[in-house]
């Protein structure tokens, strides 16, 4: 299958990282950890790349960014549900230290893919300013 742009975005394989550990980490847990708060993680943390996906698709540098910044919000989410996650003892401090990486980089390396795609004027005068995210 032919490569598309998103996928040899830094940011959008770092998505696909932490979305793979999240994956393995959570197949393991019991049943009814799995079916509340692991699909929770796991759909949140496949969502930051589906979306880096869908924005680079959609083919219009006003969706790319909305998306971009959709991604950013199910990558809060997901820490959400880790912080769930932790508090009920489902991490292990190894799981931690894995993970913690990956979301502090995702985390700015989502901040400065958006800052790459710049500014236009229609958006500044919608109140998007790059300086307020």
């Amino acid at each position: 299958m032919a490569r598309t742009r998103f996928e040899s975005l830094r940011v959008y394989r770092l998505s696909e990282e932490l979305s793979d550990a999240l994956w393995e980490i959570v197949g393991k847990w019991d049943s009814f950890s799995k079916d509340t708060l692991g699909k929770q993680i796991v759909r949140s943390a496949d969502s930051i790349g589906a979306n880096l996906a869908e924005g680079e698709g959609r083919g219009s540098y006003q969706d790319n960014r909305r998306f971009i910044k959709i991604a950013r919000g199910s990558l809060q989410e997901t820490q959400h549900w880790l912080r769930r996650a932790y508090k009920r003892n489902l991490l292990k401090q190894e799981q931690v230290e894995k993970i913690k990486p990956l979301i502090d980089t995702l985390a700015p390396t989502l901040n400065a893919y958006l800052r790459s795609i710049g500014t236009r004027k229609s958006d500044q005068r919608n109140g998007d300013q790059l300086t307020k995210d």
